[in-house]
């Protein structure tokens, strides 16, 4: 048999690419070019199947990936709801879909060496090391096959102190602080891993906490409700007394005749609109176009067409 690697192209790596997007390692175009996301995503793999990660289909590796037993990747809607909502909002910040929303990345612009992540985790902030060392620690191939001949590097850079840890960011990147290949591939690729994305959702529960709880001090219920509450944690950080005193004011004029249903989706664009007013000036209507859209279920943000449902978030009670 053909053994298939980087520069390979044909049917048979369509076939690769095909699979690999069934199984969720894959998110790229299907075009019957073996490129760096095709490699990575057959190193994940190779990794979720105890095979050496090399990142090559070899007959080993094609018996594995094709045989009918392979596991299948859970759907979006299958997942807890702190994942959901940290996926919309990733979405909001990185205007990108799963997985790609995961993997945010910026380099020192702020001096905080790399961001990585929904909530730009960063080594400057020590806020990212911890999430890496877990990762190192827990899933050691996962970590090996996203970061491949890098991982000794990033290894031996946690072990470092900040500012050595600082000085190896600024290593990798150019005069212009934006992160360069192979390693901008590499933090990709980890974003990309279900292991990584569940560190995520771990580092802002305590966000979505806060989120639950404002849902209960405004009396709303729904999934929705989790995740414009947990959005305005991320993005605006809280509410301010006076602006939820004008919130109750709406709240007790609106109708007592609306359903149940109608009645948190008016509660919910109450919240929104008030919170965008609340804003800077400059991010008044960015705010609420966000709000808005996680409100009414879909909703039109930078641009780009929101569908919660798409998501998994519904107008039903999140508990």
């Amino acid at each position: 048999m053909t053994v298939y690697q980087r520069g390979s192209r044909g049917p048979d790596v369509t076939r690769i690419e095909v699979r690999l997007q069934e199984l969720g390692f894959y998110p790229g175009p299907i075009d019957d070019a073996f490129g760096g996301g095709v490699e990575r995503g057959v190193q994940q793999f190779q990794a979720k199947a105890g095979l050496s990660t090399t990142g090559i289909v070899d007959p080993v590796t094609w018996a594995s990936l094709f045989q009918p037993a392979a596991p299948k990747a859970p759907s979006l809607a299958e997942k807890p709801l702190a994942y959901r909502c940290l996926a919309l909002t990733a979405a909001f910040e990185t205007e990108a879909g799963v997985p790609d929303c995961f993997c945010g990345l910026a380099g020192s612009f702020d001096g905080q060496g790399i961001s990585l992540g929904v909530l730009q985790w960063n080594l400057g902030q020590g806020t990212l090391q911890p999430l890496l060392k877990r990762m190192d620690t827990e899933h050691t191939a996962d970590m090996k096959a996203a970061f491949g001949d890098g991982y000794a590097a990033v290894h031996a850079m946690l072990a470092q102190d900040k500012a050595a840890q600082l000085a190896w960011a600024a290593g990798i990147q150019d005069d212009k602080h934006h992160v360069v290949e192979p390693w901008r591939s590499r933090f990709k690729a980890l974003g990309r891993v279900d292991s990584f994305q569940q560190m995520q959702v771990d580092g802002a529960n305590d966000r979505f906490q806060q989120g639950l709880k404002m849902c209960a001090a405004y009396g709303v219920w729904s999934e929705r409700a989790a995740a414009l509450m947990f959005d305005i944690v991320v993005q605006n950080g809280s509410i301010k007394d006076a602006t939820k005193a004008q919130i109750q004011a709406d709240f007790a004029a609106l109708p007592a005749t609306l359903s149940r249903e109608d009645a948190e989706v008016a509660r919910l664009r109450i919240v929104a609109n008030r919170r965008a007013e609340a804003a800077n000036p400059k991010f008044v209507e960015d705010v609420r176009s966000r709000k808005l859209a996680i409100a009414d279920g879909k909703g039109k943000v930078h641009g780009m067409s929101i569908d919660l449902a798409t998501y998994g978030i519904r107008l039903v009670p999140f508990g």
